[in-house]
């Protein structure tokens, strides 16, 4: 197990579920990928769920309520950012919206929410005392984060300028990177028109047909079936439960 001390800023440092089912939730991923919980009492906001392998922290879960009563269940998208303040403003005027100010949260980071101008949700993250993922790349943890974007050309140019993620481009696919290191993807996205774009996240596993199959036992959906992407590996996209969906994918490629 290799362990992560640090995000290069522009890269994914973080996954988070939103669910409406904490329990029935924690029992589909913790079958599902043999994570771990380290739970953490956060008053009248109820309980953050970390997930962990091997002790690192991996991903985290926290039940809707609130004034996030009504929204679907979902994964959200982290990257990690030199300073949220600074990153907020300059989405707002890239024509994104911010939703949740930057805001401290205790000593680990500070953090703000922002909709890309298609809807797009994700997050960012200024680290302080806390990274985010102390693992990823392997079996089991995040791997890559995609966007489905309902226009592809207006996706790549928020986010350029937003980032300055570099964009090796063809017809059907953007791969993003920074510097050398390459770290998600942007595509048209395969959702019903009226579906905003969203992010999408990727957990590597060693069977992609196989844990499938037991998304769908543990009473799941799969809802694009196991299926080979040349050179890249073999993927399917699966909905929990509640209705939150992420890929999995056997790699075929480091």
């Amino acid at each position: 197990m290799v362990a992560v001390s640090s995000h290069r800023p522009g890269t994914f440092c973080w996954i988070e579920l939103g669910t409406s089912d904490a329990t029935s939730a924690k029992k589909f991923y913790t079958d599902l990928f043999s994570w771990s919980t380290n739970e953490h009492d956060m008053g009248e906001m109820g309980t953050y769920h970390i997930f962990q392998k091997a002790g690192n922290d991996v991903a985290a879960m926290y039940q809707l309520g609130g004034d996030m009563a009504g929204i679907p269940p979902n994964w959200l998208s982290y990257v990690a950012v030199a300073s949220a303040d600074d990153t907020a403003a300059k989405a707002k005027s890239l024509g994104g919206t911010v939703v949740k100010d930057p805001f401290d949260v205790y000593d680990m980071g500070r953090m703000a929410v922002i909709i890309d101008p298609q809807g797009g949700h994700f997050a960012v993250w200024q680290a302080m005392s806390n990274i985010g993922v102390q693992t990823r790349d392997e079996e089991n943890t995040l791997c890559w984060n995609e966007l489905q974007a309902r226009d592809l050309d207006a996706a790549r140019t928020f986010y350029r300028a937003l980032f300055g993620w570099g964009m090796k481009e063809s017809p059907e696919y953007t791969e993003l990177s920074t510097g050398d290191q390459a770290i998600g993807g942007i595509m048209t996205s395969q959702a019903p028109p009226e579906v905003p774009s969203y992010w999408l996240p990727y957990f590597a596993v060693a069977d992609c047909d196989a844990t499938a199959q037991k998304a769908q036992a543990g009473g799941g959906m799969v809802i694009v079936p196991p299926m080979d992407i040349p050179k890249v590996g073999r993927f399917a996209v699966i909905a929990d439960p509640q209705g939150a969906t992420p890929a999995v994918i056997k790699l075929d490629m480091p």
